[in-house]
């Protein structure tokens, strides 16, 4: 067996990155090195103008026409944090998918231990992904806001966007992409999406500490950090305008130069769907291994994880490395109301991530190991 590259932890961070990332942030940093917005001299144009590109870049991947209402923010962490805090949720409740990120059910949980909302479940099938035509059986007169993980972090599972926003009628809906952005197709405007949380870090195979959101009515949205902007400093409150009402504070301006050199440098894909779904059914057949995937696999994106009855996900995870040196991540991967709901809780998975770097002769033989440890 051979490997072209043995690096599977790619929903956490995306490695390796295009070699252009890091000579952008290196030329950033050596001959660039001015801030963002908040002086008139050649520098700072410089910055400002890798900054909008950035900006305009995102636009593209994220299906909006109106590059203006992306915000950057440190990680999508915080651009969750800012959705869902500052719609100013109160006596109300907040529609959620299955497969949900602590990113946001910590900031929901707050909120729902003061009082202010209730949190239910949309309805799903086993593998979490789910059934646009049950909504109405759970969708009351007093839902504020839906939010859907794009594509869950522990089994990949997609889900139906377009058809979830035709049955919540008018109700915001907002979508974290950290996930699926840069593997997967996202429409922004098509499916109506009134919230777009991202990351740089993942899929778009930029650095971390890049990251941010689309609003499509920043007038319904306070901001989350207030602070400097470099406009309208002769008041204490802070912008209304886009983007400065979002972003308070020294922007990380080496990463974006960093970011915007991976949107404009994004490789091929080596390996193919084909691959992808023999490896699975493969992996599947390794007896008492669990798959914890799409029940489709036209729904399935590039990330799914396994269990096994007597091998837990830790000295899985530790067997890869010390025999092979694959690198995976083992546990509840930051998402345990998703382990729970695939019934792989609290032990958690063995999680597996690919990238566009991977073949299908990586695959093959990621199978043809899992074989041998798990035999």
């Amino acid at each position: 067996m051979e490997f072209s590259n043995t690096y599977f932890d790619n929903a956490s961070t995306s490695w390796p990155k295009p070699v252009e990332v890091g000579e952008a942030m290196s030329r950033f940093l050596r001959e660039i090195g001015g801030t963002y917005g908040r002086a008139a001299y050649g520098r700072v144009f410089q910055t400002s103008g890798i900054v909008e590109e950035c900006r305009n870049a995102m636009a593209e991947v994220l299906g909006v026409s109106e590059s203006g209402n992306i915000a950057f923010t440190p990680n999508a962490t915080t651009a969750l944090n800012t959705i869902i805090t500052g719609l100013e949720l109160n006596q109300c409740e907040v529609l959620i998918s299955p497969l949900e990120h602590n990113a946001v059910m910590r900031p929901l949980e707050r909120l729902a231990q003061a009082g202010r909302i209730r949190w239910k479940v949309l309805p799903a099938g086993k593998d979490g992904r789910i059934i646009p035509e049950k909504i109405p059986e759970v969708l009351s007169s007093d839902c504020r806001l839906v939010i859907v993980n794009h594509q869950s972090n522990v089994n990949g599972v997609i889900q139906p966007l377009q058809e979830i926003r035709s049955y919540i009628g008018s109700i915001p809906l907002a979508v974290d992409v950290t996930q699926s952005l840069g593997g997967v197709t996202v429409e922004g405007d098509k499916w109506g999406v009134d919230y777009i949380a991202f990351t740089g870090h993942k899929g778009l195979l930029g650095p971390t500490g890049t990251g941010g959101f689309f609003v499509r009515n920043p007038e319904q949205l306070s901001p989350l950090i207030f602070g400097g902007t470099g406009s309208r400093s002769e008041s204490f409150e802070m912008p209304s305008f886009m983007p400065d009402k979002y972003e308070a504070g020294t922007p990380n301006t080496v990463g974006l130069a960093g970011l915007l050199a991976a949107l404009s440098h994004k490789p091929d894909k080596f390996w193919s769907a084909d691959g992808f779904m023999m490896m699975l059914q493969r992996i599947a057949h390794i007896k008492g291994v669990r798959v914890l995937a799409a029940e489709d696999f036209q729904h399935q994106g590039g990330v799914f994880s396994i269990v096994h009855p007597s091998v837990p996900p830790s000295t899985m995870a530790r067997r890869l490395y010390d025999r092979f040196r694959i690198e995976i991540r083992s546990g509840l991967h930051c998402a345990p109301m998703a382990h729970r709901y695939l019934k792989s809780f609290p032990a958690g998975s063995a999680r597996f991530a690919l990238s566009p770097w991977h073949t299908d002769g990586d695959l093959e033989s990621l199978a043809e190991v899992l074989e041998l440890v798990l035999s």
